[in-house]
């Protein structure tokens, strides 16, 4: 990986004269595209700064607050380190360990962590429809609380992943394309196929592929989306996604066949998500307690991805792609046949190939988080990046 010159990112920065203080990441299609850059090149600078051993300090205390309502791995600690290294200290909101499990408010809860708090990051994608409504109503209460004058500073609110999008994850997916490729110019025309993957388990989410649709039809990309039938996502995301390739001069195509996604194409990105539909019938029975209803529905999802086994990102697969050497990328854990599961999403032999590609990919997200962080939380942020480059 060639080394970026620091100066030279800073300058992009600048150059771009955006003005995301005290602004929440919701969604990436909420941001301008200027925005979207500032971030990246921020995130450069910092990831840049922490390989030369600099310090990435920027704030003297406060909080950052992090609400996992789901599982995390990768973007539990990105958040975590990408605080801790901003001078940041860092608080798990532990909901059984709370007063919301004696019936606190949403808005009330939000008030109470954001006294000295400089950020909340927040991963809610268990519900279709409520993840990102969840964010709005926190973002809503520290508004109103801070126009009270109750707080003293509003909290920005960062999307660590919701029902609709994962930004810190596509954001990071896009750096390691134009790392890849050399710039985010040379994306253009690049085609990638976004598809569905076979996998021994269902309810994952659709954030994934929304995200990287909706994302990458911005740079002028021609993104493919293959799915089997019924494993739609939601319609408003593929609206969007048809929208911003308009835009930018990319095109948005969809497919009903994984080998017609991955003909020609210069990335892949084969991952399993559940039907929208079949989300919504989840998130019924989540909230009325339906164990039963859960299981059924289980057992009906498991047999229906069962009838795709052969959407497996395989060598085979990976032949009919550009030179049969296409990037193969991931968010990581993937099933992995005869590795971490019977068979799953892609072959053994194809992800060690790319295990440290994908590793790689996943070590630009704590540098994402920290841009975000930095450049909502701190109006003066070109500052300290000037500090920590000079």
């Amino acid at each position: 990986m060639t080394h970026l010159r620091m100066p030279d990112a800073l300058e992009n920065v600048q150059a771009l004269r955006v003005a995301p203080y005290r602004t929440d990441f919701l969604l990436t299609w909420e941001k301008s595209v200027e925005e979207l850059l500032a971030t990246m090149h921020v995130a450069e600078i910092l990831q840049e700064a922490h390989r030369q051993g600099r310090s990435l300090r920027s704030f003297d205390g406060g909080l950052a607050v992090s609400i996992f309502r789901d599982k995390s791995t990768r973007t539990r600690f990105s958040f975590a380190s990408a605080a801790a290294a901003l001078g940041l200290g860092v608080q798990d909101l532990d909901e059984e360990k709370s007063q919301i499990s004696h019936g606190e408010t949403v808005r009330e809860t939000a008030v109470m962590i954001s006294f000295l708090t400089e950020v909340i990051g927040i991963r809610d994608d268990m519900f279709l429809g409520e993840g990102n409504r969840y964010m709005r109503e926190v973002a809503a209460a520290v508004t109103e609380s801070f126009k009270a004058g109750i707080l003293h500073r509003r909290p920005p609110v960062i999307n660590l992943q919701c029902d609709m999008d994962h930004p810190t994850q596509t954001l990071a997916d896009l750096l390691a394309l134009k790392h890849h490729f050399g710039s985010f110019e040379a994306l253009r025309g690049k085609k990638i196929a976004m598809t569905w993957a076979y996998s021994p388990s269902y309810g994952k989410p659709l954030s994934v592929p929304q995200g990287i649709i909706a994302l990458l039809t911005r740079f002028g990309m021609e993104v493919r989306l293959a799915h089997p039938e019924g494993y739609d996502l939601l319609p408003e995301v593929s609206q969007v996604a048809g929208k911003n390739a308009t835009t930018s001069g990319g095109t948005f195509v969809k497919m009903d066949r994984m080998a017609d996604a991955f003909a020609g194409a210069d990335i892949v990105y084969p991952k399993s998500w559940a039907p929208f539909t079949v989300m919504q019938q989840r998130t019924k029975l989540l909230r009325e307690g339906n164990r039963t209803g859960l299981s059924e529905l289980e057992r009906e999802c498991l047999a229906r991805n069962a009838a795709f086994k052969s959407w497996e990102c395989n060598e085979a697969m990976m032949s009919q792609t550009r030179g049969g050497k296409a990037l193969y990328m991931h968010c990581l854990p993937a099933d992995i046949s005869t590795v971490s599961c019977a068979q799953g999403e892609v072959s053994a032999d194809v992800f060690e190939r790319y295990r440290l590609a994908t590793y790689r990919e996943a070590g630009f997200k704590p540098f994402v988080i920290a841009a975000m962080i930095l450049l909502a939380a701190r109006e003066d942020a070109v500052k300290h990046l000037q500090h920590i480059v000079s």
